[in-house]
């Protein structure tokens, strides 16, 4: 017997988690949608994956343009992790107007600029796991920016990465 969904979502607010931003390019339209559930697979070769719910916007254009870019948040980029998760009624393509500085790497997936670090990745398998769709892809290209921290997501809330630093360090 399984929980329900809402237990599980209540308990999967305590894990605390890098805010992602998942970005394709299908034709000529842009994509994305914040998320959390993103993971190393391998180093060799260098793979990651995300988990994306079936009903998002973003979902079939990943499958279709056969490419995407995981971009790790800054706290700078609040703001655009609120409006790709939706909570502004804003779809696809007008996601990236007036908001953001916009690059592309090797794929041709929307690169996010002031990133601690952002992941161009070439679709390698898609998983259908209930809801959502796990897709595992090979980091092709990336883009580092050591001056950058990450932004966070624990308890429903949003919390700076360097806040977390320096409770870890003690200063």
């Amino acid at each position: 017997m399984s929980i329900d969904a809402v237990a599980f979502k209540k308990g999967m607010r305590h894990l605390a988690a890098s805010v992602t931003l998942i970005t394709t390019r299908h034709r000529d339209l842009r994509g994305g949608l914040t998320a959390t559930a993103v993971c190393s697979v391998s180093a060799e070769p260098p793979q990651i994956l995300a988990c994306v719910n079936k009903s998002a916007s973003a979902h079939d254009p990943i499958a279709d343009a056969g490419f995407f870019c995981i971009n790790i948040l800054s706290p700078d980029h609040r703001k655009i992790a609120e409006r790709f998760a939706g909570m502004h009624g804003i779809e696809g393509d007008d996601r990236f107007k007036d908001l953001g500085d916009w690059s592309t790497l090797t794929t041709g997936a929307p690169v996010l600029k002031g990133c601690p670090v952002s992941f161009d990745c070439r679709l390698v398998t898609k998983v259908p796991a209930g809801t959502h769709t796990i897709y595992i892809g090979e980091i092709v290209d990336l883009a580092l920016d050591a001056n950058a921290s990450a932004l966070l997501y624990a308890d429903g809330t949003f919390v700076h990465g360097e806040l977390l630093k320096k409770a870890v360090s003690g200063s």
